[in-house]
């Protein structure tokens, strides 16, 4: 799978979701980074766009950004790309691990490596939703739907894993 069909079966296709479980961990990684590399770049383009806009009551702060605009700006896309890639990671991680429990739950065989990967493609839709909200709204109960969502999705994901095998006795 390409970057655009894998970008493509996060947003409508489980079974595919549940398929990248055996592809290599560097093609989803590249998805995840570009997605992130994406979000950040969408990001610092608000900052830098709107910091004029946000900050036009306070005289003094205005210069001073004014001043230092050739030093704040290439920070500022550093530490936002870096904390959106930890944010990102951890993120994924603690679905996978949500993941992982309804593997156990569906009896489905699986790994937690196997769900990372799953749950990497998982949090894309969810992730722009929150994204695009945050516009006109940073409420609490965005966070928590499409946090239900990611559930949901890697719900569906998980009933495509294969079944265990039967426990000897």
């Amino acid at each position: 799978m390409n970057l655009y069909q894998l970008f493509k079966a996060s947003f409508m296709e489980p079974k595919k979701r549940a398929a990248v479980r055996i592809m290599p961990i560097g093609r989803i990684l590249k998805f995840v980074f570009l997605f992130i590399a994406l979000l950040s770049l969408i990001s610092f383009a608000e900052f830098a766009l709107g910091i004029g806009s946000s900050s036009s009551e306070l005289e003094g702060l205005l210069q001073f950004i004014e001043e230092i605009e050739w030093l704040l700006y290439p920070f500022a896309l550093v530490f936002l790309f870096v904390s959106t890639t930890l944010y990102h990671f951890i993120k994924i991680s603690v679905f996978a691990a949500f993941g992982y429990g309804f593997l156990v739950l569906l009896k489905r065989r699986g790994e937690y490596r196997h769900m990372w990967r799953t749950a990497a493609l998982a949090v894309t839709i969810p992730t722009i939703v929150a994204y695009v909200a945050s516009f006109w709204t940073n409420n609490l109960w965005i966070s928590l739907a499409t946090s239900i969502w990611t559930l949901f999705l890697l719900y569906s994901a998980a009933r495509f894993y294969p079944k265990a095998p039967p426990a000897k006795k």
